[in-house]
């Protein structure tokens, strides 16, 4: 539970996958959970709860920071790049906590992935193309309350730099879209996995925490 939203402690893509997180280990995969909040006139105003499913394998790549602490990890945006460019499936699953329309969301999106092409000098025609596309999948929904949006980054995706974004919500068929700029892709990893430049302090912090301690076994 994050926030009283329920997560799966496990999935099933090609194999099951399991939630990392507060918790530690579930089967086959790992979980991890956080939220997207901010704060006005003192209010703490919660937008989404998070959950990113990740191979367990993901521990091999990262043997470099054994033995560190969560609080060490979670400053340590080395890391979080090692993390992102793993060889493993990533599912990081988005569950809306207050409602807001699908085009604000893409406003957040593209101005996510943009800032960050530009400041690397990748942020070119194909980019803008594949950010629009994303942006035109989201344009159209609303996003009520426990609505879902789900990205799917698969195993080889570091190499063929894919990724597919889905959207469920009450009472409509799944709507899928496919991402395959690479250079896109990885600034969507970014955006909810990437240190101290992550959508989600509370996300990034849990991520550090549980795989420090899948990291001291």
């Amino acid at each position: 539970m994050v926030d009283d939203i329920p997560f799966l402690p496990e999935i099933s893509t090609s194999k099951p996958l399991s939630l990392l997180g507060h918790v530690g280990r579930f089967g086959l995969w790992l979980w991890v959970a956080g939220i997207t909040d901010i704060e006005i006139h003192f209010l703490q105003i919660k937008f989404t709860a998070i959950g990113v499913y990740l191979e367990p394998e993901v521990v091999a790549h990262l043997q470099q920071w054994k033995g560190k602490s969560g609080n060490e990890l979670a400053q340590d945006d080395d890391f979080f790049e090692a993390l992102i460019s793993a060889p493993v499936e990533k599912i990081v699953r988005v569950v809306v906590i207050k409602e807001i329309k699908g085009s604000q969301y893409g406003v957040q999106i593209e101005s996510a992935v943009r800032d960050r092409l530009a400041a690397v000098d990748k942020y070119e025609e194909e980019e803008e193309e594949a950010l629009e596309n994303i942006i035109q999948f989201f344009q159209s929904k609303y996003f009520k309350k426990h609505s879902v949006i789900t990205y799917t980054f698969p195993s080889a995706s570091p190499s063929t730099g894919t990724a597919e974004i889905s959207f469920s919500t009450e009472g409509k068929e799944e709507a899928k879209i496919k991402v395959e700029n690479g250079n896109v892709v990885e600034m969507i990893k970014k955006w909810y996995l990437g240190g101290s430049s992550g959508v989600s302090p509370t996300t990034v912090a849990s991520l550090a925490n549980n795989l420090s301690a899948l990291l001291s076994k």
